[in-house]
């Protein structure tokens, strides 16, 4: 049960936790606009979610054309023609470039897969500009509460996989073990040879044009099989540390006359 329906009477351990107490009272009010989050941003239309984007996840132009669905000139096509109207997928299916349902299903895909980053926890207040629609127009609204299900599913799937969480925003590497004795499968492998010790989740994500999701599912994997492993931030030596004053070296015969007036210098002070 959602957080939006349990009642007032629910016990706490029957609540789900609260993703976003502001994305509740907006799904509340039935509200339309841009939900701008740290992570990506939430559109919504009559309080339910109609898009999602996030820098985390290759948008859904990436998956349509990746995947062989659309051509890259189909997609700017429809750009060019109903962007400026936000009725870019419903130019797509009348014109013949996409299935509807196909449409349908990527346009899901990339909405959850972007919904999951952008409601990531955060210190920063989320804002929201009532009356902002995407461009990419009506495809298939999704309730709010249905939205919030999805991702903490998936974050208590991702947990249950591995549950150290540095692969997934850190530059990715791949370990001695890797080709050893157990060779991974074939979509696995693909993302091992992108773990360069320079590429991130996110980047590996774009590269092969997959869900970002479904790329950290696979790095847990191979992290808790000891494939890959994340490259972590080598702290600042001390010398370099920010805010540190380096001071010149004391030698073994100082001027006396100097630290003298340093010292009167100091007290007049």
């Amino acid at each position: 049960m959602s957080a939006i329906a349990a009642g007032l009477d629910a016990p706490a351990a029957d609540r789900a936790p609260v993703l976003s107490p502001m994305l509740q009272r907006l799904a509340a009010e039935r509200a339309t606009g841009a939900l701008m989050r740290d992570h990506g941003t939430l559109y919504l239309a009559d309080g339910q979610v109609v898009h999602a984007e996030s820098p985390a996840t290759p948008g859904i132009d990436v998956l349509l054309t990746a995947g062989g669905t659309l051509r890259h000139e189909g997609w700017w096509d429809a750009v060019a023609q109903a962007g400026a109207h936000r009725r870019v997928g419903r130019y797509l299916v009348d014109s013949g470039h996409v299935p509807g349902g196909a449409l349908e299903l990527c346009h899901l895909g990339a909405l959850y897969d972007a919904a999951f980053f952008a409601l990531a926890p955060t210190g920063t207040p989320a804002r929201f500009r009532y009356g902002v629609a995407h461009w990419i127009g009506p495809v298939r609204p999704v309730p709010v509460a249905a939205v919030e299900r999805e991702t903490l599913r998936r974050r208590e799937f991702l947990d249950r996989i591995w549950p150290d969480a540095a692969c997934d925003g850190a530059p990715l590497l791949r370990t001695a073990a890797y080709g050893s004795d157990a060779p991974a499968p074939a979509r696995q492998s693909r993302i091992l040879e992108l773990a360069d010790g320079f590429r991130t989740a996110s980047d590996i994500a774009r590269e092969l044009g997959r869900s970002a999701f479904h790329v950290l599912v696979d790095l847990r994997r191979l992290a808790a099989a000891g494939l890959v492993e994340a490259v972590r931030a080598q702290p600042l030596p001390a010398a370099s540390a920010p805010g540190r004053i380096t001071l010149p070296e004391v030698t073994a015969d100082p001027d006396i006359a100097l630290l003298r007036r340093l010292r009167d210098a100091l007290e007049a002070l």
